[in-house]
């Protein structure tokens, strides 16, 4: 079985079950991720979720949905006026 088809295989449980022991750093049963693991887990559940998630729910997505400038360089400040 070669990675792509790894990653095909793999279901929705274990795609969380990945996901939280990087978040959490440690596997269920309470033993800690080396590197290598932690490296392995991240690069399978990014993969995984490029073909199964849409691009909103996708790792490291930025929504940019707004123009530049909507919101931020709006100049709606009110200068205080001290007494």
């Amino acid at each position: 079985m070669d990675y792509q088809q790894m990653i095909d295989s793999m279901t929705p449980e274990v795609f969380e079950n990945l996901r939280r022991a990087v978040e959490l750093g440690k596997w269920p049963d309470g033993q800690t991720l080396n590197s290598q693991q932690r490296e392995n887990a991240m690069q399978a559940i990014i993969a995984w979720g490029k073909s199964h998630l849409s691009e909103q729910d996708q790792i490291g997505f930025i929504d940019k949905g707004r123009k530049e400038g909507d919101s931020c360089d709006d100049p709606s400040e009110t200068p205080l006026n001290w007494k």
